[in-house]
């Protein structure tokens, strides 16, 4: 039997103001209370209300996590915690911090808060130091605004706050501008500045959104380093669920400016019982999804899947990877708010009752009552029946395969790239310009693409990608190495050659936005391709209803333009621009990276099926190794500009031979409480060499875990071979992963 619904303050009461859950034995340290928060903005078409009604207790020491898509209403609750909203905005309900009240307080009561009690760490480091100040500065101005001390003790105390956070070298660090730090670096002297005073509470903004998984995984550490030393409460706001799942305490989970779940992080994640978060969790792809046993294993090849292109010589989809779930429909403007559950025209559940009035947010479950609570009618339903995510929502059908893969080394070539290298120059004067230095972009890059293969491209920024992105696609000799497209060496190409080669090779951008010409219809846009190879206006025309659907889209959305679609629509009009002239090879830059994992995980279950249909190649480039696990059967990892690992995705990504794999992944966060920390980190020390300066040697062994390990008595001999001889890609046999590193292999 079910335990009687409760509101979040313990009671019977559904009147009570929801929020989120307190342990059976209330705390009485809270630091953080927001009550009744209403946020409303000012717009064209009048007040916009962004937050309504959320109620959140940060105590003490805790982490508490806010998750949810764009415009849920995260980032405006923390602004509004710290008074930081503009002039737009109105704000109602109470919200205290240390027993001060933020709302209505004003500037003498906030600037003594704000440095002082609570602390704010930005999405954007740059954007939040001062450019021309040194980084040093700035911390001790943040911390004489708080305190009486003479100058010199606070260039001191800044000093050793940028040690704690981890800065290399903090005493001639302090004297450098914000431009001169790498971005992990910035974040960093952010979160030295936010915890200067020692505040009972610290703010995080999407501290991470920017940044590589690996200076991602240095940042949180450096986070939770900081909250430890301070004590502080810390409000984690991010998209990213493994972040949340790694660090936070509780969670509290937005969908149009009210919290429909909220509870313990372990709970939450092993047990959902709001169908938008089990819509959320079911989006994102995992790096420890199951994989076949015969893929899994040393020098296998991933299984046949999804094999229905129109012709014999086509290979599959990714063998046992399961659809990710999309979430159908967008989130509501602010505006047009539906009547009932705000997330009932997305909801498979939903019925007249979601519809007629929202419901509150009430406790769940027999276990801990009080603790966890969803603001859902089905709550109990999906309690009692166990449901999960793929019970509540419809996974799209994988492709079916119509026949077993062939032998990798029979599929015809799509793509091969033989030791690229790039180099840009270095010049100097302000009037005669002279070459002083070469920046070494891209100097030993090896890839192979076979017909109907996704081949996955990953790395640091500064690794090399793009660069090789623009050498492939610009089909001309390249400066040292080979380059062979669908069998043709691009050095060999004349105009014309060049020209017909083209049209088997799009891209698809990373911003949909930015890529598509606000000027012109959704039609045009999908057939500029085919009017720059020339097929008339009327041929053209007549392919775009065809070009629409293949992509999800209706045909009636041609005579639209892009600022009517949201993000993930736009995506799809991308795709199916590149679609038009029926190409055998795209290239993905970064895809998905600009979209909800809601959306993400439409877009990738499309690119699946389209591969399947349409035997199409992807070169794939993703700073998400997660998503690569997902969509990729081989991947490529790059460092300075060198394949440093490349194999299939099973055996890479289950066995990596390579250290800087083995840190790549270990920085890749699980959405998965438990065994996210439980894992083995890797934290890779400062930031990759400059490409201006050519290393002898192995270039990865100033930040390698396994040449730091090494005696220089007793492994003179290994480390002497580390620094002096570049390492050959080198695999242990036929079909295998190779690997870079003269000790490759377990650690």
């Amino acid at each position: 039997m079910t335990a009687p619904r409760t509101a979040p303050d313990g009671g019977r009461s559904a009147t009570a103001p929801p929020g989120i859950a307190a342990p059976a034995t209330p705390r009485t340290d809270a630091v953080l209370r927001i009550r009744d928060l209403h946020v409303e903005f000012d717009g064209p078409r009048g007040p916009a209300p962004a937050v309504r009604g959320v109620d959140l207790t940060l105590h003490r020491g805790e982490v508490l996590g806010l998750v949810g898509e764009s415009g849920s209403g995260k980032s405006t609750v923390a602004l509004a915690a710290i008074g930081l909203l503009p002039d737009t905005a109105r704000v109602a309900g109470s919200i205290t911090i240390a027993g001060t009240d933020v709302v209505g307080a004003d500037d003498a009561t906030l600037s003594g808060l704000r440095g002082r009690r609570v602390g704010m760490v930005f999405q954007d480091p740059l954007s939040a130091l001062t450019p021309v100040h040194r980084v040093g500065d700035q911390i001790a101005e943040a911390i004489r605004t708080h305190h009486d001390v003479p100058r010199a003790h606070a260039r001191r105390r800044a000093v050793e706050l940028l040690d704690l956070v981890g800065i290399p070298d903090p005493a001639t660090r302090a004297a450098a501008y914000p431009h001169e730090f790498s971005g992990g670096m910035r974040q960093r002297a952010l979160i030295a500045m936010a915890i200067a005073n020692e505040p009972d509470v610290l703010l995080a903004d999407e501290p991470t959104t920017a940044l590589d998984v690996t200076v991602q995984a240095q940042v949180l550490d450096v986070l939770r380093t900081a909250q430890r030393a301070t004590g502080a409460a810390l409000l984690l706001v991010s998209h990213d669920l493994g972040v949340i799942a790694g660090t936070a305490d509780r969670v509290a989970v937005m969908y149009a400016g009210r919290v429909v779940e909220s509870g313990p992080a372990t709970a939450l994640f092993a047990a959902p019982r709001m169908p938008y978060t089990m819509g959320l969790l079911g989006a994102v792809p995992r790096l420890d999804a199951p994989v076949d046993a015969a893929a899994a294993a040393p020098g296998a090849k991933e299984p046949a899947h999804g094999d229905t292109a129109p012709t014999s010589d086509r290979a599959t989809a990714p063998g046992s990877r399961t659809p990710l779930i999309p979430i159908p429909g967008t989130p509501p403007e602010p505006h047009d708010l539906p009547t009932g559950c705000a997330f009932a025209p997305r909801c498979p559940l939903a019925d007249d009752a979601c519809r007629a009035a929202e419901p509150a947010l009430l406790s769940v479950g027999t276990e801990e009552p009080g603790r966890h609570h969803a603001a859902c009618r089905h709550a109990d339903r999906i309690v009692e029946r166990g449901l999960t995510a793929t019970d509540v929502y419809p996974l799209p059908d994988p492709p079916a395969s119509s026949a077993p893969a062939p032998d990798r080394d029979t599929l015809p070539p799509v793509l091969k790239v033989t030791g690229l290298t790039k180099t840009f120059p270095v010049r100097k004067g302000s009037v005669v310009k002279r070459r002083v230095g070469s920046v070494h972009a891209v100097n030993g890059v090896e890839l192979d693409l076979g017909r109907g293969e996704t081949l996955g491209l990953v790395g640091e920024s500064g690794s090399g990608k793009s660069t090789t992105l623009m050498e492939i696609l610009g089909l001309t000799a390249p400066e040292g190495g080979t380059v062979e497209v669908l069998g043709r060496d691009t050095r060999t190409l004349d105009r014309a050659a060049r020209r017909q080669l083209r049209g088997t090779v799009q891209m698809v951008f990373q911003d949909p936005l930015s890529s598509l010409d606000p000027r012109l219809p959704v039609g045009e846009i999908i057939t500029e391709p085919l009017r720059a190879q020339g097929v008339d206006r009327a041929r053209a025309a007549a392919r775009i209803p065809e070009l629409l659907r293949l992509v999800g889209l209706s045909p009636d959305h041609a005579d639209r333009y892009p600022n009517a679609f949201s993000g993930g629509q736009r995506q799809r009009i991308g795709i199916a621009r590149a679609l038009s002239v029926r190409p055998q090879l795209l290239v993905l830059d970064e895809p998905v990276s600009a979209l909800d994992v809601s959306v993400q995980a439409g877009i990738l279950n499309l690119l699946t099926a389209l591969r399947a249909e349409l035997g199409l190649s992807y070169l794939f480039v993703s700073h998400d190794l997660s998503v690569v696990r997902h969509i990729a059967d081989r991947v490529s990892v790059m460092y300075l500009g060198r394949t440093v690992e490349h194999g299939p995705v099973a055996e890479v990504f289950g066995a990596p031979r390579h250290p800087y794999t083995r840190a790549l992944l270990s920085a890749v966060p699980l959405p998965d409480p438990v065994r996210e920390r439980g894992r083995e980190r890797i934290l890779l020390a400062g930031d990759p060499p400059s490409p201006t300066r050519p290393t002898t040697g192995c270039g990865f062994r100033g930040r390698c875990p396994r040449y730091a390990a090494m005696s220089p008595t007793h492994d003179a001999d290994r480390r002497s071979r580390c620094e002096r001889e570049t390492p050959a890609l080198t695999a242990p046999g036929p079909g295998r992963a190779a690997a870079a590193c003269h000790f490759a292999g377990p650690p």
